[in-house]
């Protein structure tokens, strides 16, 4: 596995995440295009927005948010993975929150009304 330029712990995380949906480093084609953004020259210069393809299920990401490209292909990774995993039916923490936040609403609109409909 290659680590990139995160901690330890996000490296491990990444690797251990990608082994449980089958991601393997061989099934990715990864690119190197040169940014877009501030930077001026430096950005004219080098490549470091990252550009992946995962081979199986077609999936494209592509990250320019950093002017690191070893934390681009982290950040590329992680991307990748959550795609992934919407496209396998898991549910992600993004999913989770949603979800907790649409019980929240609803529990509220049901105070509500039971307050308003007794007036």
């Amino acid at each position: 596995m290659i680590t990139f330029a995160v901690s330890e712990e996000k490296n491990r995380w990444l690797k251990e995440k990608m082994e449980s949906l089958g991601i393997l480093e061989k099934d990715i084609d990864e690119k190197f295009v040169r940014s877009s953004g501030k930077g001026g020259q430096k950005v004219n210069k080098t490549s470091t927005c990252v550009y992946l393809k995962h081979i199986p299920t077609g999936i494209e990401v592509k990250c320019m948010k950093d002017r690191s490209q070893s934390i681009n292909r982290f950040l590329a990774r992680r991307e990748l993975v959550k795609k992934v995993e919407k496209l396998t039916g898991i549910l992600t923490s993004d999913d989770m929150k949603r979800e907790k936040i649409r019980k929240q609403k609803l529990k509220s609109n049901k105070r509500a009304r039971l307050k308003y409909s007794a007036v």
